[in-house]
C-alpha cells in the first residue's frame, strides 16, 4: 500500500541526520514563522538544523519573536573534499598551497621517488545536510544564488516541499502543499501535530499563530476557513500570545514605515471604471523615509482602506536588483495571481508579488495598469 504524503515526511524525517530549512529569495513573515516552528520542534527531536534563506533578511515586523536559531545567507561548509595520495612509494615531505586567480593549488613535494596520477584521487564526500525541508517555496528557481550555486546538492539530496500556493511546482520528493491553507505555518503545526501533540509548547504556537495572523490581516482575508479558526484556537488554547503578535504586526509602526505610506497615500491614483487602486515608491522615497522593503509588508491593507470600493490594489517600487517589483492585492472575484501572471506573480490569490522587468517605474506603471485594464474588462464582458 502507497504511503500518505504525511506518512512519507515522518519517514524522511526520521531518517534524517542533519536537516537544513531553506526559504526563497524575498520570503514573508509567515514563512520565517514557519521555519523557526519547524526548526524548534526539530531540535526537540534532536534534529541538529540550520536554517538558509539568500540574505538572511528577516522582515523587521518579526524582530519581537526570538528565533530558535540565526538565518544564514548561504550553505556553509556544504561539502568536504579530500584529496587521496599513495605515500606507499614515495613518502610526503613537503606540503603547500597557494591561490592563482581564483584557482586553489596544492602542492605535494616527495622525500625520495615520485607519484603517478593514478596515484592521486580525489574523493567528494556526501553533502552535509541529508534533507531539504523547503517553505514557501513555489519553484526551485526562487532560491535565487542558492539554487545557482549549489545545484547538485539540490537534485541529490530529497526535499520535503511545504506550501500553500497554487503555482507550487511539486518539486519535492514530499509535497506538503495545501490550497486550501490560509499559510505555511498552518500545514507546518497540522503535519508536526500528527508526530505528537505535545511537540507543542507556548513559544512554538505562538510562531505558528504569528505566522497564519500575518498572512490572513488578524483573520480579515476572504480565505479564512472554519479549520483555520479551529487551529487558531488550538494554538491559542496552548498558549500562543495572540494579543503581543497583534500589536507587534498591526499596531507598532516606526516612524520610518509612517513616512513611506505617506508617501505612497500622498502619491495614490485610482482608475474607477475598472475598481483599481495604485501608488507608487522610487528608491529616494526609502533612502529619505529611512526605510527599506520590509516596510511594505502591510500597505496594502491602507490602500485598501482608503479605498474601499477598490477590488485591486497594486504598489509598484523601484527593486534594488534594478527593476519594477510590485505588490498586488485582489478581492474576489479576482484572483491576483492569474491577474499577475505575465509578471511571474507568486502568492496567493489574495496577494501576490511581481516581477516587471522595467527599470523605469513610471513605463513599468503604464504596462501594468494597461493589463489590468484590460484583463478586467474581458473578464467582466
Amino acid at each position: 500500500m502507497a504511503y500518505t504524503s504525511h506518512e512519507q515526511f515522518f519517514t524522511m524525517l526520521e531518517r534524517s541526520k542533519r536537516p537544513v530549512i531553506l526559504l526563497s529569495h524575498g520570503a514573508n513573515a509567515d514563512d520565517f514563522a514557519s521555519a523557526f516552528g519547524v526548526c524548534a520542534l526539530l531540535q526537540k527531536l534532536d534534529k541538529p538544523v540550520e536554517i538558509v534563506s539568500p540574505g538572511a533578511n528577516i522582515p523587521k515586523s518579526l524582530s519581537f519573536i526570538k528565533a530558535p536559531s540565526a538565518v544564514r545567507g548561504d550553505i556553509q561548509n556544504i561539502r568536504k573534499l579530500t584529496l587521496r595520495v599513495n605515500a606507499k612509494q614515495a613518502k610526503v615531505d613537503e606540503l603547500s598551497y597557494n591561490m592563482e586567480g581564483e584557482e586553489l593549488h596544492i602542492h605535494l613535494l616527495p622525500k625520495s621517488g615520485n607519484w603517478n596520477l593514478e596515484d592521486v584521487k580525489v574523493d567528494a564526500h556526501s553533502y552535509k545536510h541529508d534533507l531539504i525541508i523547503s517553505i514557501g517555496a513555489a519553484e526551485l528557481e526562487t532560491f535565487g544564488p542558492l539554487f545557482e550555486n549549489y545545484g547538485d546538492f539540490f537534485h541529490q539530496t530529497p526535499i520535503i516541499n511545504i506550501d500553500h500556493n497554487s503555482a507550487n511546482e511539486h518539486f519535492g520528493q514530499v509535497n506538503l502543499v495545501d490550497m486550501s491553507a490560509v499559510s505555511c505555518s498552518e500545514i507546518c503545526y497540522d503535519t508536526f501535530m500528527r508526530i505528537d501533540e505535545g511537540l507543542v509548547d507556548e513559544e512554538i504556537a505562538t510562531l505558528f499563530l504569528t505566522g497564519m495572523i500575518y498572512k490572513t490581516r488578524s483573520f480579515r482575508t476572504e480565505n479564512v476557513s472554519p479549520r483555520t479558526l479551529k487551529i487558531a484556537g488550538d494554538l491559542i488554547t496552548k498558549g500562543a500570545r495572540r494579543d503581543e503578535i497583534v500589536e507587534k504586526l498591526y499596531k507598532t509602526r516606526s516612524v520610518e514605515t509612517l513616512r513611506l505610506w505617506g508617501r505612497a497615500l500622498a502619491r495614490l491614483k485610482s482608475d474607477n471604471q475598472h475598481n483599481i487602486v495604485w501608488t507608487l515608491l522610487t528608491k529616494q522615497d526609502f533612502t529619505n523615509s529611512g526605510s527599506d522593503e520590509s516596510a511594505l509588508e502591510n500597505i496594502i491593507e491602507e490602500l485598501m482602506m482608503s479605498a474601499p470600493e477598490a477590488q485591486v490594489a497594486c504598489v509598484l517600487y523601484e527593486h534594488p536588483e534594478g527593476y519594477t517589483a510590485s505588490i498586488m492585492h485582489a478581492r474576489r472575484p479576482y484572483d491576483a495571481l492569474m491577474l499577475g501572471a505575465p509578471f511571474r506573480a507568486a502568492g496567493t490569490r489574495e496577494e501576490s508579488k511581481l516581477q516587471i522587468r522595467q527599470k523605469d517605474i513610471v513605463k513599468a506603471e503604464k504596462q501594468l495598469i494597461t493589463h489590468l485594464r484590460t484583463t478586467i474588462k474581458g473578464l467582466t464582458a
